[in-house]
């Protein structure tokens, strides 16, 4: 089950997508609608890996919110516990993409109302593995109850894993509601800079330590770089072999979608971690966060060109 954010990107993409005020018009490559939200993404790419996803999320009663539902649908993604709220606008993300970068606006509308009374208890006691995706979008609505129903899921059996995301108000560990959450989360799943902000910690090393002192798991995604693995006293980082990206977006919700799928199918972790980094890899073929969300057997083929060794202080810097 994958609980967190449903909504479209508007995907712009070129080599200068930068607005330009003042009244101007600019040209740009290419523009596309296509499935955003990173909860929704991490959904789909863990259904094209073969696992059967439920989804949790709030969208308006409009356009937006049933194409959401149509395309969640046409992946095999179940859609019967995404509440539809008549009074709100389905979010909305504006991705204005230069390959590997990015800048994003998004409104959050229904995205934002979503509550832990939304979270249908036999959905939670049924998952083998419960995911939440963009906590600081859904901190002041999912927050309140969201560690008891981590640790509701937690007593049923299953495994569960946060990728908060970045915080867009920037109160990150100032949110008090935070530490609980994180406390109930088995596995984190941040990229480095956000390890960085919900640590406090100035480097990746000290956060790793940080994040892991109560006993959670910690994969850190890192781009190009791969993805670093703490558990316990262990370190070791995951690399794959460069790949071309045409669009980034979405690659860090594929990566969990793999690393998910590998724990799901009995991986170590570090090897989990390189299904992961082959799914975001393959994710980054084509536009949009879904378009190339590989197979099982296409991420796998790619995730056995790993290399994992261990990870000393000197091995974490960029």
């Amino acid at each position: 089950m994958v609980i967190g954010d449903c909504n479209p990107d508007v995907l712009v993409l070129g080599e200068d997508v930068t607005p330009a005020f003042g009244q101007q018009e600019k040209l740009v490559e290419s523009m596309s609608l296509v499935v955003g939200g990173s909860a929704s993404i991490t959904a789909v790419a863990a259904a094209r890996l073969g696992l059967r996803v439920a989804l949790v999320a709030a969208v308006g009663a409009d356009p937006a919110g049933q194409f959401m539902l149509d395309q969640l649908a046409r992946e095999g993604v179940g859609t019967g516990a995404v509440a539809v709220r008549a009074d709100l606008p389905t979010g909305m993300t504006v991705a204005l993409s230069r390959g590997s970068d990015r800048a994003i606006l998004t409104a959050t509308g229904a995205v934002a109302s979503l509550t832990a009374a939304d979270v249908p208890a036999s959905l939670l006691t049924r998952a083998r593995h419960v995911h939440i995706s963009s906590y600081f979008l859904l901190a002041d609505s999912l927050g309140p109850g969201l560690a008891g129903l981590m640790a509701s899921a937690r007593a049923a059996g299953a495994t569960v894993s946060l990728d908060t995301n970045w915080d867009p108000a920037g109160r990150w560990a100032a949110d008090g509601r935070l530490a609980a959450v994180l406390a109930q989360a088995g596995l984190l799943l941040p990229n480095e800079a956000e390890a960085l902000r919900l640590s406090g910690e100035p480097d990746l090393a000290a956060a790793a330590r940080a994040l892991t002192a109560g006993g959670a798991r910690l994969v850190a995604k890192l781009g190009a770089r791969g993805a670093l693995c703490a558990q316990g006293r262990e370190r070791c980082r995951v690399s794959l072999p460069p790949v071309t990206p045409v669009d980034t977006t979405g690659a860090g919700d594929c990566f969990n979608a793999g690393l998910i799928a590998g724990l799901l199918g009995g991986l170590p972790l570090p090897r989990a971690a390189a299904l992961g980094c082959a799914a975001g890899a393959l994710s980054t073929r084509a536009p949009g966060g879904t378009a190339s969300c590989p197979d099982l057997a296409a991420a796998a083929a790619l995730a056995g060109q790993a290399v994992i060794r261990e990870a000393g202080a000197e091995a974490l810097r960029p």
